[in-house]
C-alpha cells in the first residue's frame, strides 16, 4: 500500500486524521509485544499528574515491544539506511488526554548510536542506545549503563484471526503523550490495524533495575507482528496549568 492509499484508510481510526501535512514515514517491523499488567500505584510514580492512566478493565497495563525500526525518513526526502534501519526497545504504558488515548513512553533504547542521537534532537524523546541484536528466533539487547538486559527466544505461529478487545486496546494507538517542564505534548500517528500472528517465548528475560517493583513477572499476553507502515505528524504543545 502506497502513501496516498494509507492516507486514505481511515475508518478504524477513533478521530480523523490531523489537517496538517505529515512530517515523517516509518516502518515498524517484525514487533515483539509483551504485556504485563502492573500495580496501579507503582505505575503512577512513573507518569505525570497532567495525564490519567488509562485501564483495561479497571487494572492499568505496562508493554515492553521489540522491533526494528526501518525506513524512517522525513516527508519529501529519501530514508538513508545506516541512519534510517535500526532496532528499537520501548517500554511504554497507556494514557489519556481529553478525548484521546495514546502511548507514553517510560524508556526508549536504539541499537544505532547516530540514530538515537538524530531521534533524540528531532524529537526531544529520551532515546538511548543499547547493544542490540535479533536474530529470527532471539532478541537481545543490554544496556551497561542502566544495567538494563532483555534477552528473548521464541517461536513464531499462525496468524491470529480475530484478536479480542484486549489485543486491539493494546496495539490500536494513535498518538504519543510526551511530558515536559512547561507542557504536554502530542505527536499523532496513523497506520493500518496491526496484523497479528500467534507466539511462543521459549525465554524470558528482562531485567530493567529500576522498573524492578513495576514488571517482575512474566507477560500477561504476548503478540507478535510483521509489521506496520506509519506516517507521523510534527509535535503538538499545551501549557501545563499551575
Amino acid at each position: 500500500m502506497n502513501i496516498q492509499d494509507l492516507l486514505k484508510t481511515t475508518a478504524h481510526r477513533p478521530w480523523k486524521l490531523p489537517q496538517d501535512d505529515w512530517k515523517f514515514y516509518q516502518e515498524w517491523n517484525n514487533a515483539i509485544f509483551l504485556h504485563f499488567e502492573v500495580d496501579l500505584e507503582e505505575l503512577k510514580k512513573w507518569v505525570p499528574e497532567a495525564l490519567e492512566i488509562d485501564l483495561f478493565d479497571g487494572k492499568p497495563w505496562v508493554s515492553v515491544v521489540a522491533f526494528t525500526m526501518e525506513k524512517i525518513r522525513p516527508k519529501n526526502l529519501p530514508s538513508f539506511s545506516p541512519i534510517s534501519n535500526f532496532d528499537e526497545i520501548n517500554i511504554r504504558t497507556y494514557m489519556k488526554s481529553g478525548s484521546k488515548t495514546g502511548v507514553y513512553f517510560l524508556s526508549i533504547e536504539g541499537g544505532r548510536k547516530l540514530s538515537c542521537k538524530i531521534a533524540k534532537s528531532i524529537s526531544e524523546l529520551p532515546y538511548r542506545f543499547s547493544k542490540i541484536k535479533r536474530t529470527e528466533h532471539q532478541y537481545h539487547s543490554l544496556n551497561t549503563k542502566f544495567n538494563d538486559h532483555l534477552n528473548i527466544e521464541f517461536s513464531i505461529g499462525e496468524t491470529m484471526d480475530t484478536p479480542s478487545e484486549l489485543d486491539l486496546w493494546l496495539t490500536e494507538r494513535y498518538v504519543l503523550f510526551q511530558d515536559t517542564t512547561q507542557s504536554i505534548n502530542e505527536f499523532e500517528i496513523h497506520h493500518l490495524k496491526w496484523p497479528f500472528r500467534h507466539m511462543h517465548i521459549t525465554k524470558f528475560d528482562f531485567n530493567y533495575p529500576r522498573f524492578k517493583h513495576l514488571i517482575h513477572h512474566n507477560p500477561n499476553k504476548i503478540q507478535y507482528s510483521e509489521g506496520v507502515k506509519v506516517i507521523a505528524w510534527g509535535k503538538t504543545k499545551t501549557k501545563k496549568t499551575s
